[in-house]
């Protein structure tokens, strides 16, 4: 059985991530570049609206479940269970985690930010939706091709640029659900998929050797 899921140089990079971009975040600072950085997304055509909305969907506490359901369809339990776990508990922590940094919207910060649909209310850093739509993404390719895993990560990065585009994020925001969701999706791979397979492969080998 492959131990893929053992810390890797992705675990370390994404824990520094969390922690530097919370730690900036939390001085509620919105620097020149990373206004640059908002500017470029939230600055961006009407016309993209309607469909850049319906990718980022893809980060909603609901996705979570259509994911999960999805892959159960697909004969995948384990990941299933996984996506379902692994993402509330990411949607409910990314909660948490907004009061202890206490960053606000674009709006309390910069003036002049383009708002599209509904105003967010309550705090900004980090995330929800980068989170759970990354957490998805490793989750449900993991074992898929690395076209399905490419088209995955495309589709969650979207998500991820939208909420700038929507006025709803700051690029650390960002930057600190896409570090959660990373952390989040291979944690949840390594807990309750190849943990679960290991298991079941034990003793499928076991009953193999009574069978003889």
């Amino acid at each position: 059985m492959r131990t893929r899921h053992r810390k890797s140089p992705l675990d370390a990079m994404a824990i520094a991530a969390l922690a530097q971009t919370g730690r900036r975040a939390r001085t509620l600072e919105v620097t020149p570049a990373e206004e640059r950085v908002f500017r470029v997304f939230n600055e961006g055509p009407e016309s993209i609206h309607v469909p850049v909305w319906l990718v980022m969907q893809l980060g909603s506490f609901a996705a979570v479940f259509v994911v999960a359901g999805d892959l159960l369809r697909r004969g995948q339990p384990r990941r299933g269970a996984a996506a379902a776990i692994a993402g509330t508990l990411i949607w409910g922590g990314a909660k948490k985690m907004k009061p202890i940094i206490g960053r606000g919207r674009p709006e309390r910060h910069l003036e002049d930010v383009r708002v599209r649909g509904q105003a967010q209310t309550g705090l900004g850093y980090p995330s929800g939706h980068s989170a759970v739509a990354f957490t998805l993404a490793v989750i449900s390719t993991d074992e898929s091709s690395s076209v399905a895993r490419t088209a995955a990560l495309a589709a969650a990065t979207t998500t991820a640029a939208a909420r700038m585009y929507v006025g709803a994020h700051l690029p650390l925001d960002i930057a600190g659900g896409v570090a959660l969701g990373v952390l989040g999706g291979r944690a949840a791979n390594s807990a309750l998929v190849d943990r679960g397979l290991q298991r079941s492969n034990g003793r499928h080998g076991r009953s193999h050797r009574t069978a003889h």
